[in-house]
């Protein structure tokens, strides 16, 4: 059986960086990552991920837009994710919209055949950073 996931990055009040939780359901995200801390989205997402039945792998960043290396870190090793039993059905990217960062998204997602979700504030910072 495969599990459908959705990739997030994201600040937390708990959980070590440069590491990859996945998480479930809620009870095992609020145990891992805690509460989010003030104006982020990640958690937030990752919570409503979860209430459509989708498990999430989850990577803590130092600051959500900002903290490049945490970035790059998660997008490799979702590049080189090889499992049979997860498919990754989406990245999300909160607070991201650096040209760069953006278009590994992009590119990460046509090759594990998933959506890019981002939102509209960001969007507008990729469309206007070029």
């Amino acid at each position: 059986m495969t599990t459908s996931c959705v990739a997030l990055f994201g600040e937390a009040e708990k959980g070590a960086l440069d590491t990859v939780y996945f998480c479930p359901s809620l009870p095992v995200l609020f145990e891992r990552l805690g509460e989010p801390p003030d104006d982020t989205k990640g958690l937030f997402f990752a919570i409503q991920a979860l209430l459509y039945n989708r498990a999430v792998i989850y990577f803590r960043v130092r600051e959500e837009g900002v903290s490049l290396n945490d970035y790059q870190f998660g997008m490799r090793l979702l590049r080189n994710l090889k499992s049979p039993i997860i498919c990754l059905a989406a990245l999300f990217l909160p607070g991201v919209g650096e040209e760069g960062l953006i278009s590994e998204g992009i590119s990460l997602c046509h090759e594990q055949h998933s959506l890019l979700i981002v939102r509209e504030s960001d969007f507008y910072d990729y469309m206007t950073d070029k």
